[in-house]
């Protein structure tokens, strides 16, 4: 699995390496005893229990059939594939095109009923224009080389989107002032997105916060993220997707979202600000 930074990441392997270490010692083998039986170097043994190495299936069903364990065999593969979904490189996750990407989160966004975002480079998803999501997309699938299937992977936002704003779902969103000036796509498309921002943040269930441009800021801007209720957060990292489950780690991008908000302005004062950006489009 590549390697990533997140502790929920690092913790999901060491939980599983401790599991495997478990297995051996409750079979009564030392490390050298195990590799003997298992067909390899000792070394290999150590860097998988002490999580340095991942695991492969193969080595799971090699080391628990080594300890007379074979009924763990499925539930300790279910446990790597699981730690193997928590970081994903975009170039696996798009290899077939954007619009299974679009779909394979479709799911975790109907289920949630509290969706807040921070965002400091585009506008999230829920809040973009048809016009503006075909331009982010298009640039994603031009940088990436990825299949050109931006028509369809554009309609399946639509359609989440048309979903997530029936008002069963609330959303709390914050937004860099750069983002609003930051055109991703020609000046047509970006005023109508602007327009469309002004209406959305004016719905009941949606909560848009702006922040303001400036200097002296007591909190630095982050990486996008999205907080699904408070089971997982997904952040959209340069090399990948990553999937937050670990409580602490949740807990340290509540608080990073309330600093980030105490910093933005919101209501009547968020919307004056997206249509000053409106209004520079000239």
């Amino acid at each position: 699995m590549p390697s990533s930074p997140s502790s929920s990441v690092v913790e999901a392997r060491k939980a599983l390496a401790r599991r495997l270490k478990d297995l051996r010692r409750d079979a009564g083998l030392t490390g050298e005893e195990l590799s003997a039986r298992c067909g390899w170097g000792p070394s290999k043994t150590s860097r998988l229990q002490s999580a340095d190495r991942a695991p492969s299936e193969s080595d799971i069903r090699t080391w628990c059939t080594a300890c007379g364990a074979e009924e763990q065999i499925p539930d300790l593969i279910a446990a790597a594939r699981a730690v193997d979904s928590m970081y994903t490189e975009w170039r696996q996750m798009e290899r077939s095109g954007l619009r299974a990407a679009q779909e394979s989160v479709a799911a975790l966004y109907e289920r949630t009923r509290l969706l807040r975002v921070y965002a400091s480079r585009v506008l999230p998803g829920m809040v973009q224009t048809r016009e503006y999501t075909a331009a982010v997309l298009r640039s994603i699938q031009r940088d990436r080389g990825t299949v050109d299937d931006v028509e369809e992977a554009v309609q399946v936002r639509m359609d989440r989107q048309n979903a997530l704003l029936s008002g069963r779902h609330r959303f709390g969103l914050l937004v860099e002032e750069y983002v609003l000036r930051a055109a991703v796509c020609d000046a047509e498309a970006m005023a109508g997105q602007l327009e469309h921002l002004m209406e959305v943040g004016a719905r009941p269930f949606v909560s848009l916060g702006v922040i303001p441009l400036g200097t002296g800021r007591p909190h630095l801007p982050a990486e996008d993220f999205y907080m699904f209720d408070e089971s997982e957060v997904a952040v959209e990292l340069t090399s990948g997707y990553l999937r937050i489950t670990q409580p602490t780690e949740i807990a340290d991008y509540t608080r990073t979202f309330h600093h980030l908000a105490g910093m933005a302005v919101h209501g009547a004062q968020a919307r004056a600000l997206v249509r000053s950006a409106f209004d520079a489009l000239g």
